[in-house]
């Protein structure tokens, strides 16, 4: 997967980027810094790309 490329997370993920990005947009931030910081915020979170599913093993 080429870096940037955002084809390899879920519906959810990508939609709780956009909301970041909007809220941080409202924030006064760029459209680059709320994108960035956006997609940061989701692989913190879920460890990037699609890892959701029923009887997925969560890593220690």
């Amino acid at each position: 997967m080429p870096r940037g490329d955002k084809s390899d997370y879920t519906d959810k993920q990508k939609r709780q980027a956009e909301h970041i990005e909007e809220s941080e947009k409202k924030q006064g931030r760029s459209s680059d810094a709320a994108k960035r910081i956006a997609w940061a915020t989701v692989n913190k979170q879920d460890g990037g790309g699609k890892k959701s599913g029923s009887g997925r093993k969560e890593d220690a």
